[in-house]
């Protein structure tokens, strides 16, 4: 178990037009200042990351058989954005959502050393297996020999989903972290005497 010191946004700008032109400034101008508030509430341009962006037409589908009509267009700009300090995340959405974001897809809690975390986890995993495969040769009257074979289980936690509730405009969103589960799996096979 472990407690995430850190957090990943994934946030965005959709704004739909008449024309792609309209669609693409309104969304431009938008984002422009969502970017900016980030930067003033003290996030590094370099933890800001373009993750999508698109331009789409908006068309209606009429129930009576009539053909599609194009209503408009549709652009969309979404970022990755990195805190590194896990106390201000419900400020930053607050921010990103006061700036005029109107999406907010994602939000994955992150621990800064889960890479560290994780190799003691597999330190532990191969102690574990090797206590287990001597009390099994132990009772079928053998002994552990070499190692013949070793191989890990990966898997990865996808983001956790989250859609802030804003009750009031100066309360900030309230977040729990919780704590992560870091996880490793080995299989071993070893040769008995």
């Amino acid at each position: 178990e472990a407690e995430p010191d850190s957090a990943r946004i994934t946030s965005g700008v959709t704004t739909e037009a008449k024309t792609a032109r309209e669609a693409l400034t309104g969304n431009s101008e938008t984002m422009t200042k969502v970017i900016s508030e980030l930067k003033a509430k003290g996030i590094n341009p370099k933890d800001i990351q373009t993750a999508s962006f698109n331009v789409e037409p908006v068309m209606d589908f009429s129930k009576d058989g009539q053909p599609p009509q194009l209503r408009g267009y549709r652009v969309t700009n979404q970022v990755v954005v990195y805190v590194r300090e896990l106390p201000k995340l419900g400020e930053v959405l607050d921010e990103i959502v006061s700036a005029g974001a109107n999406q907010i897809q994602g939000l994955a809690f992150v621990v800064s050393k889960e890479d560290t975390l994780k190799d003691d986890a597999r330190k532990e995993a191969i102690a574990n297996a090797l206590r287990r495969a001597k009390l099994l040769a132990v009772a079928a009257g053998a002994e552990v020999g070499n190692v013949l074979q070793i191989s890990e289980e990966t898997a990865s936690a996808g983001p956790v989903p989250y859609a802030p509730r804003l009750a009031k405009a100066e309360m900030s969103v309230p977040i729990e972290a919780g704590t992560s589960t870091l996880e490793a799996r080995v299989t071993v096979t070893w040769a008995l005497k």
